[in-house]
């Protein structure tokens, strides 16, 4: 069953991209970009335990570093490959200290460092300032449709590490660790090297993704990465389904979409200039709430559950 949901999907994302209208690839790409940030936040949270509100960070790393070599003379190519490894190595120097945090302390010190890394790049004439890093060139992937299908190959990518991170004696030490650490610990799993390890990984996801968003735009600013967006990847991943490989998929799919549409809604003729965020911020509110209520481990692990349940005799 799962092997023929996995091909239906494959022949769906293949076939759709030539079919949207030229004003929905846009929404096809940036979609394969979300589902590919939010596969490292589900990762994070559903088996390192670990809440991170500063999973955009890593996305503008990835993105400023293919955009500032590229614009001084590297090969898109190589720019694309430094992405995820220039944010992987930022969250590897970062998550030595922030790593030592737990709940609450944690998410507000990666808050923190998202709010010191946009004062930087905002004051930084280096990365182009408040006005933004500009002439970005661009992947000969073959435009908007050759994006979409390179988000999405990006996406397959990230899961399939994904699946067999967890698949390995790695990912069984990771989720011991998130039910008890002393228990975990007691049986010779190295929790902090564990940790830091799918810290830097979700970041590499991040920063990969954020290559791609650079080439695509060919224009980066502070304001392209707000705090916003990180709550944004934590909601997706929670709607999803925390440590559920389809789940980043699923939740991005639902939040993108729903977001698009009241965006459109809200700038509808009669509407104030105010509507369209203040849309977005009730969707990630009501979302949250009914998933905590309804859904406490995400739609895929209900979905799941419910056809295990049916299949029973």
């Amino acid at each position: 069953m799962n092997r023929w949901l996995l091909v239906a999907a494959v022949v769906v994302t293949l076939a759709l991209p030539p079919l949207l209208p030229e004003r929905h690839l846009g929404t096809f790409v940036l979609l394969g970009l979300a589902a590919t940030v939010t596969a490292g936040v589900s990762m994070l949270m559903g088996y390192a335990g670990q809440v991170s509100l500063g999973q955009a960070s890593f996305y503008a790393i990835g993105g400023y570093a293919a955009g500032l070599l590229t614009v001084h003379g590297v090969p898109t190519l190589a720019g694309l490959l430094a992405a995820p490894v220039v944010a992987a190595v930022a969250a590897v120097l970062l998550g030595a200290p922030l790593l030592r945090l737990r709940g609450h302390h944690l998410a507000f010190a990666t808050l923190a460092m998202q709010l010191i890394l946009l004062s930087l790049l905002g004051r930084g004439d280096w990365a182009g300032g408040a006005i933004g890093l500009q002439g970005i060139p661009t992947l000969p992937v073959g435009g908007d449709l050759g994006y979409a299908y390179l988000s999405w190959a990006v996406l397959a990518v990230v899961l399939v590490i994904s699946r067999n991170i967890v698949a390995s004696r790695a990912g069984r030490g990771l989720r011991a660790a998130a039910t008890s650490e002393i228990a975990a610990a007691a049986g010779g799993v190295a929790i902090g090297r564990y940790r830091l390890t799918v810290f830097a990984l979700s970041a590499a996801f991040a920063g990969l993704a954020g290559g791609v968003y650079a080439f695509y735009l060919g224009y980066l600013s502070p304001g392209s990465f707000p705090v916003l967006l990180s709550i944004e990847f934590v909601v997706m991943a929670v709607v999803g389904g925390l440590g559920t490989i389809a789940g980043p998929v699923v939740g991005a799919t639902v939040i993108v979409l729903l977001v698009q549409a009241l965006n459109t809604l809200g700038t509808q003729p009669g509407m104030p200039g105010y509507a369209p965020s203040v849309l977005s911020y009730a969707v990630y509110a009501l979302l949250l709430v009914v998933t905590v209520l309804y859904l406490p481990r995400g739609i895929v692990p209900a979905v799941t559950d419910r056809l295990v349940k049916e299949r029973r005799p």
